[in-house]
């Protein structure tokens, strides 16, 4: 008897229509025969499908059973096709008799040896597909129904094991659908690492960062170690506005892609900060793998990628920044597919100024010599450096200020004019795809960075000192536009342009 079961797979952060039949009473001797190309983890579904349906009162086939995962050209993997196989195999044996359609329900979840349920990678991405395919409902285990029940426009069960799915669909059993609880996509205070009024000192860092929240720019600090500059680094999500609810969808979709919503590793509240470990590879950063999945600036997508001694990472991984850093997005082709997947953060970068750390400290002696700190500081390449809007000094603290007791400005502050700020952009950027000052096309640069003849004269001959790309005139631009956006101006005036200009002074220093 052919029965059917009505499933998901993932492709990045997407999913696409799987469809699991089961074919029992087979001549031959009594086995399954999974195929449709899957992985080790959906092979292994035979034997955790076999103790979970003893395990529930239910009986294996007795005759050869044929499971096809269609289409047969996608590449299956994980175990998230345990549950539809063994309602497949109940189906095909007559052991269940539906009175819901199975049809009409999209089917996933990992069976325990038990028959319980287990969470599953991806269900926010299941949940927009059968929305997507007009499914009447989703059945899913508990903790991955509750973060599907976020997507609106589908009923999501949530099913504890094998035997609750299979009296629902048998019509003995009665579930109310979840309802999408959005408590948790809220930022709160609580879950946010720290406060700007704990920096001490730093009153030109602070700016610089600010304004590079504002416009969601580029950030490189420099300075000696223990000048707070990841300290800074760490506290920069709670000066961002909280993220819309599209974008918190966005930031969930790649979270429960990527399996960490299942750990509970993920926030739900706020934008994502990671750090990488400057020892990541090429793929740890960018994403891929047999089935490509996504990588550290995915999951970095609408927060902030911190990367800690910026030369210390290799020389590829750095490079393969550059193109995501332009497009916000990150197209990976392996021979399993190709997808694209959205990467649209901040990045931030901190680095000491020499291989000892010390170089213009007026407290330790440099014991570098120039070829070694030439070396080291050319590990950064220029078109990299060209991609960082916003490049700024973070001195060693002395021991007055660090001594302090007055508190500095707190992060709610500092929040409150960068969200003015971004409201100027929202509202200048509302007939467009653009989402902040740092996201301006070329075309926007000439529409919304008019410079007079005079604040252009002076802007040519700081490229012209600083031996700056073209490239780096619209990021100059970009950053004067932000900085007159946080003064509540149209215009661009001539104290915008002389501290964006002073922000690519580094140039420069780092490689002239």
């Amino acid at each position: 008897m052919l029965a059917s079961i009505h499933s998901a797979t993932l492709q990045g952060i997407v999913a696409a229509p799987v469809q699991v039949e089961v074919n029992s009473g087979e001549s031959g001797d009594p086995r399954l025969v999974l195929v449709g190309l899957p992985d080790a983890a959906v092979k292994e579904s035979e034997d955790r499908v076999h103790s979970a349906l003893s395990n529930s009162g239910f009986a294996m086939p007795e005759t050869r059973t044929t499971i096809n995962l269609a289409p047969a050209d996608i590449r299956k993997e994980g175990p998230l096709y345990d549950l539809p196989i063994a309602l497949g195999i109940l189906l095909s044996t007559g052991q269940l008799t539906p009175v819901l359609n199975p049809a009409d329900y999209l089917v996933a979840g990992e069976l325990g040896l038990s028959g319980i349920t287990r969470p599953i990678r991806g269900a926010l991405a299941i949940a927009q597909l059968a929305r997507k395919l007009g499914k009447t409902g989703l059945l899913l285990p508990p903790r991955s129904a509750e973060e599907a029940a976020l997507v609106e426009g589908i009923a999501v069960y949530r099913v504890e094991s094998l035997d609750q799915a299979h009296r629902f669909l048998s019509g003995t059993l009665a579930l109310a659908p979840l309802r999408g609880d959005r408590h948790f996509l809220r930022k709160s205070d609580s879950a946010l690492s720290g406060d700007f009024s704990e920096i001490k000192g730093q009153h030109a860092l602070r700016r610089a960062v600010e304004v590079a929240v504002a416009g969601n720019h580029n950030l490189l600090m420099i300075g000696p170690p223990g000048s707070g500059k990841s300290m800074i680094a760490k506290r920069i999500p709670t000066i961002m506005p909280e993220p819309t609810l599209d974008e918190s969808l966005e930031i969930l979709s790649i979270h429960s892609a990527a399996g960490r919503t299942i750990s509970g590793e993920a926030p739900w509240c706020e934008r994502p900060f990671r750090s990488p470990h400057h020892t990541i590879s090429d793929v740890g950063l960018l994403g891929g793998g047999t089935m490509p999945g996504p990588g550290e600036i995915s999951l970095a997508h609408h927060g902030v990628l911190f990367l800690d001694e910026l030369p210390e990472f290799k020389r590829s991984a750095l490079e393969v920044l550059r193109q995501p850093l332009e497009d916000g997005e990150v197209t990976i082709s392996r021979s399993a597919g190709k997808v694209t997947l959205p990467c649209a953060f901040m990045l931030t970068a901190a680095m000491n100024p020499c291989p000892c750390g010390y170089l213009g400290d007026p407290q330790h002696e440099c014991r570098c010599s120039p070829i070694q700190i030439q070396r080291y500081r050319s590990r950064i390449s220029g078109p990299l450096l060209d991609r960082i809007d916003i490049h700024i000094d973070a001195p060693t603290l002395s021991i007055r200020e660090l001594r302090t007791e007055s508190a500095s400005e707190s992060s709610v502050a500092m929040r409150e004019r960068i969200q003015a700020a971004r409201t100027r952009q929202h509202t200048r950027f509302a007939a467009t795809r653009t989402t902040s000052n740092a996201r301006m096309t070329h075309t926007q640069i000439r529409q919304f960075c008019r410079i007079d003849s005079t604040l252009g004269d002076l802007l040519q001959q700081a490229m012209e000192q600083l031996s700056l790309s073209a490239r780096a005139y619209d990021r100059i631009l970009k950053v004067t536009r932000t900085i007159a956006d946080l003064a509540g101006s149209e215009h661009i005036e001539p104290p915008h342009l002389l501290e964006a200009i002073q922000y690519r002074s580094l140039d420069r220093k780092l490689f002239y």
